[in-house]
């Protein structure tokens, strides 16, 4: 048995398929070319064994714009950055809300003078009073409780307002007043009187300058000197609760107008 022969049964005993000697063996055949090609490189089990699916898809880089750095030339100026000026925003407008007018006031007082008083009372009927009326005779009942005549004297027409059915001119809350005021003071000058009676709200407030709070109080109007504030007759009648107050009211005002406070 030769060299040869010898060798491929010892590597036949170990198993060994595949073999490359380290120097050339003398009558040995020629090798095959397939197998002097190097082995494939071995991948890990771990990568090999997962689905394709769970690959995860590449991240696409967003490519950076560098800034541009301008060189600047001989002889060249230099270039101003352009700075955005932002737009002034307008400024806001205040609106004048439109001057609304109060509407007018009703009402219709008399003025009348009873002794050393002057009334100016409040027409419940928007009329002038007439004998039978119950508002008069109710007012006829407080001058004689008061110790003035008992039959007043009517100083004047009525003032009713508004003036005006028609017509631009103001007649609000302001021009009442004024013109009820302007009225009384002008008939005061020529008949002074030791004090006024302000019976009816309308009164109170055009004349007095007063409200509801001010009844069977005294009050002192410029232009019209001491004042006395009444509830109307109406108001009276309606609510006769309200004649006590009033007569107490009363007890500490005549002293006013009495023969005593004038001797």
């Amino acid at each position: 048995m030769n060299a040869e022969l010898r060798r491929r049964a010892y590597l036949d005993a170990m198993q060994v398929a595949t073999w490359l000697p380290r120097t050339e063996l003398p009558f040995a055949a020629p090798s095959r070319a397939e197998l002097l090609a190097p082995p494939p490189a071995e991948v890990p089990l771990d990568i090999v064994s997962e689905p394709v699916a769970a690959v995860a898809e590449p991240v696409r880089e967003v490519p950076v714009e560098r800034p541009k750095i301008e060189i600047p030339r001989p002889g060249a100026q230099p270039r101003q950055a352009a700075v955005e000026t932002p737009a002034a925003e307008p400024e806001p407008v205040e609106e004048t809300p439109a001057r609304v007018s109060a509407p007018p006031p009703r009402f219709s007082l008399q003025l009348l003078r009873a002794g050393d008083c002057a009334l100016l009372v409040e027409l419940p009927t928007g009329q002038s009073f007439q004998s039978r009326d119950p508002a008069y005779i109710l007012l006829k009942d407080l001058l004689r409780a008061a110790g003035l005549p008992d039959s007043p004297q009517l100083l004047g027409e009525p003032v009713r307002w508004p003036l005006l059915v028609r017509g631009n001119m103001d007649q609000g809350p302001q021009a009442a007043l004024e013109f009820v005021q302007s009225f009384v003071a002008a008939r005061l000058e020529e008949q002074p009187s030791a004090c006024l009676w302000l019976v009816g709200l309308p009164a109170i407030r055009f004349a007095g300058e007063g409200d509801e709070h001010s009844y069977n109080r005294e009050l002192q109007v410029e232009g019209l000197g001491a004042c006395w504030a009444l509830p109307g007759l109406e108001l009276l009648m309606e609510e006769p609760a309200r004649k006590r107050e009033l007569w107490q009211a009363m007890r500490r005002v005549r002293q006013r107008w009495s023969a005593p406070a004038h001797s």
